[in-house]
């Protein structure tokens, strides 16, 4: 399995003080240069897969423990302090439009173009299954990828829900990762969990996925039935069986207003045979996947997992009430 998890964290605003920066890379730099030495880069891009360990990290290098600033502010120290000339540990990315940058900073790199190539890829289908595939409400605004020489590689980025203002991080890892569609994420912990999450990384939504893959390779113009009919509910094949349909629907079921149907065209005429193919067709966002996905589960009847994939990480709560007050009777 792949090392990974999640970790939701408020929103602080603020800026990091110069010389507080400063100190963190410098720090930064003198504590991975041990950990090469003492573990070698393998286990350190282990370690930043792990959400606990990396906000524990966090706090070592002088940061506010319980805020969404620290991946953005720690990623940045490593990114500014550690290269693979000194440590052996190259870092890329960052927020908003550093981000983006991403592939653009690993192909100004002195790899071998195989293994940037492998490396672009990726950082693309890593954020697209954080921002697409798992729908759980938060946008990706903050991507940064680690790797060596060797091809170990580790992902850190963090999403944005707008309404509740808190922030979640996600980590990836290379080491026996068996797929990126499915429970890619293998240490996910956090304190909100979200009520309706469309989970297609889910194994329980395997169908889905295979559903999703031969529905794209029909005509649109049955997709744009299809849609029709979900939207009215009018025909199912559910509706044969002796089921009440209105009862097994989940009350979240929304279908998308607005579909990309140029991407859809592209995917037809592509074909792809899997979901991480699929995934990978530009144009081809949370907007068609979710109607791929509904479409499978209204018409069809397969079931979605809409389960939040996220597990608690505070057993006994904080001093200051956050994320709630210490309960002396868990304790």
């Amino acid at each position: 399995m792949s090392i990974g998890g999640t970790a939701d964290l408020p929103l602080h605003r603020g800026h990091v003080p110069p010389w507080l920066m400063g100190r963190m890379k410098n720090l930064a730099d003198a504590v991975i240069k041990v950990m090469v030495e003492e573990l070698g880069r393998r286990e350190i891009l282990r370690r930043m897969g792990d959400p606990y360990w990396f906000q524990a990290f966090g706090c070592l290098l002088g940061f506010d423990w319980h805020s969404s600033g620290l991946t953005t502010v720690v990623t940045g120290a490593l990114r500014e302090s550690i290269t693979l000339n000194s440590h052996g540990i190259g870092v890329a990315g960052g927020k908003g439009a550093l981000g983006t940058k991403t592939p653009q900073m690993i192909y100004e790199l002195d790899l071998p173009e195989e293994l940037k190539i492998k490396l672009i890829k990726v950082s693309r289908i890593s954020a697209k299954v954080d921002n697409a595939v798992l729908q759980d409400g938060y946008n990706i605004y903050h991507h940064t990828m680690m790797f060596t020489e060797d091809g170990d590689w580790a992902v850190i980025q963090q999403g944005m829900n707008q309404l509740s203002k808190y922030a979640r991080r996600y980590h990836w890892i290379s080491e026996n990762i068996v797929s990126f569609v499915e429970e890619p994420h293998s240490g996910i912990a956090g304190d909100k969990k979200e009520e309706a999450v469309l989970n297609l990384t889910s194994s329980k939504s395997r169908d889905v996925r295979k559903t999703s893959v031969d529905l794209i390779s029909e005509n649109p113009s049955k997709l744009v039935r299809l849609i029709n009919l979900s939207l009215n509910r009018q025909e199912t094949l559910t509706r044969w069986m002796d089921i009440d349909f209105e009862v097994q629907t989940p009350p979240h079921l929304n279908m998308p207003r607005k579909i990309n149907w140029k991407a859809v065209k592209k995917a037809y005429d592509i074909k792809p045979g899997k979901y991480e193919e699929l995934i990978q067709i530009e144009g081809v966002g949370a907007s068609t996947l979710r109607a791929l996905a509904l479409i499978s589960t209204l018409v069809y009847g397969v079931q979605i997992d809409w389960r939040d994939p996220l597990k608690f990480t505070f057993a006994h709560g904080g001093k200051d009430g956050v994320p709630y007050p210490v309960s002396r009777k868990k304790m």
